[in-house]
């Protein structure tokens, strides 16, 4: 069946179905921190997973920005290695073979003129020479503070300038500012050289399939929506800890602190995820539209020396092995107040959620690794039954697990089998990995994706960073004021006692992962 330019239209394609992958056109990407430990893990592997998946254009160029005094070939050979040792889908040569062909390296400081005016020749060249056809995505996996003067080199230089049909875009990693001012601040330069639909700010658990089937749970089912809401919630847990402690990154942690690193960015979206009213439609306007309604919906719950609860891990035994306390971490000073288990409890002012508390926490040397949403029910308004046929029975629960074991647990009552009318906890269980022969693919994947095809669902845009930071700098300025520093917890359990005591006061507890 042929077009009018010539061309052929399959019969057996439906334009409308979008199970066919979008493949990104014509571009490059530049790296500024390819040296880093985000780089060599998630982000060249996630780079060569995508090419693997045909998902790249086969002009595709790959440029890294550092201080070493590398050539083209000696970064290739760091890609390459990062690459086998990380990627998620299998080596094929004939792959890294086209995707070394557009590697190249440009060395140079954030404040070297010369450097950024060759960084801009290298991407004018592969314009000519790799068909990258003058778009251009600029990763800045820097440190915040960074962020202005590079920004600045790359408007100096002419880098950020697109033209005609042409795009250049900037991703921004986390944290992004340090408080409300900071991230006015931030914003107003970035947006100085990038206009705000060209700025992607990354939240890679936004990335993740699990936070993304959250709003395919609710919207694409009948079954859940009904009951999601105060009339049946109790209230929604939201967790993510880690079992390791600071290690080598003590330094750059000190003075961030687990608040500020975990729940103004991740926390809080996956809150606004659960919470959120219905779009529209999937387009990224009218998602972010009620990311943002919600968001301005959030209040902190009062009085804070009750409702919110910091801690810093001391030493002890964990995974069989005995590790540091907080203190004792190297390059950390053992006066700070930095926390690193924080957790507080927000209210959402709107009618479905009038009077459910959202308990949201996060920590290192935790318990294990888990990330999870929890919705916990109400209990039913009349049990006929003996309190003895039901002293094993909690509340129902639905839970999502973002990570690890990606999938969603159900908890309801259950006669136990004998001739006693007994009812007991049981859960109902998917996981991804069971559910679906395709494995998923890792969140840097699909986001560095939507990026270059300038798709920005998953991306915060400024009112959201400026609304969290709006949320959560009451309580990083209630605690500052305390006479006394975050309270210690043992390496290996869930946290401080003010922390149960938080929950404790209104009757609750915190659910074991």
């Amino acid at each position: 069946m042929p077009t009018a330019n010539g061309g052929r239209i399959n019969p057996l394609r439906d334009p409308r179905d979008k199970r066919l992958p979008r493949i990104a056109g014509p571009c490059g990407l530049v790296i500024f921190g390819v040296t880093g430990d985000l780089a060599r893990k998630k982000l060249m592997p996630a780079i060569y997973d995508l090419a693997n998946r045909g998902l790249l254009p086969p002009g595709f160029a790959l440029t890294g920005f550092a201080r070493r005094d590398w050539a083209d070939e000696d970064f290739g050979q760091v890609v390459y290695e990062a690459v086998r040792e990380h990627a998620r889908t299998p080596f094929r040569q004939e792959v890294w073979d086209r995707l070394a062909e557009g590697l190249r390296f440009v060395q140079g400081s954030f404040d070297d003129d010369a450097a950024f005016d060759e960084l801009e020749r290298t991407v004018r060249e592969l314009d000519e020479k790799r068909g990258t056809g003058g778009n251009h995505a600029f990763y800045l996996s820097v440190p915040p503070s960074a962020f202005p003067v590079v920004c600045k080199q790359l408007s100096r230089s002419g880098l950020s300038g697109s033209y005609d049909d042409t795009w250049r875009r900037v991703v921004i990693e986390k944290p992004f500012g340090h408080d409300l001012a900071s991230a006015k601040e931030l914003n107003a330069i970035v947006n100085e050289v990038f206009p705000e639909d060209s700025v992607f700010r990354i939240d890679h658990y936004l990335g993740k399939e699990t936070v993304q089937n959250v709003l395919a749970l609710r919207f694409a089912n009948q079954l859940f929506e009904p009951i999601w809401n105060s009339n049946y919630v109790d209230h929604v847990q939201i967790t993510m800890a880690e079992d390791i402690g600071l290690g080598g990154r003590a330094g750059y942690y000190d003075g961030i602190g687990a608040a500020r690193d975990v729940i103004q960015n991740h926390l809080l979206q996956l809150l606004a995820f659960t919470a959120m009213e219905e779009p529209t439609s999937f387009s990224s306007d009218e998602l972010r539209a009620e990311k943002i309604k919600v968001l301005k919906a959030v209040k902190l719950a009062h009085p804070l020396e009750e409702t919110t609860a910091r801690g810093q891990y001391e030493g002890g035994w964990q995974g069989g092995e005995q590790v540091p306390g907080l203190a004792q971490e190297e390059g950390f000073d053992p006066e700070s107040t930095t926390e690193t288990f924080a957790a507080i409890t927000c209210e959402v002012e709107n009618r479905r959620w009038a009077g459910v508390p959202f308990y949201l926490r996060t920590g290192k040397r935790l318990g294990r690794r888990v990330t999870e949403i929890a919705v916990l029910f109400k209990r039913a308004p009349h049990l006929p039954f003996d309190a003895t046929m039901t002293e094993e029975l909690g509340q129902n629960a639905m839970v999502i697990r973002v990570q690890p074991d990606e999938g969603v647990t159900m908890r309801f009552g259950s006669k136990v089998p004998g001739n006693q009318m007994e009812v007991r906890d049981v859960t109902m269980d998917f996981g991804y990995g069971n559910a679906f022969t395709e494995s998923s693919p890792e969140a840097y994947e699909r986001l560095i994706l939507d990026v270059l095809l300038g798709e920005p669902s998953l991306f915060p845009v400024n009112e959201e960073v400026e609304r969290s930071w709006e949320i959560l700098d009451p309580v990083l300025e209630h605690w500052a004021e305390l006479p006394t520093g975050p309270d210690g917890y043992p390496a290996g359990s869930w946290g401080p006692d003010s922390s149960a005591a938080m929950l404790a006061r209104t009757g609750r507890h915190w659910r074991r992962p």
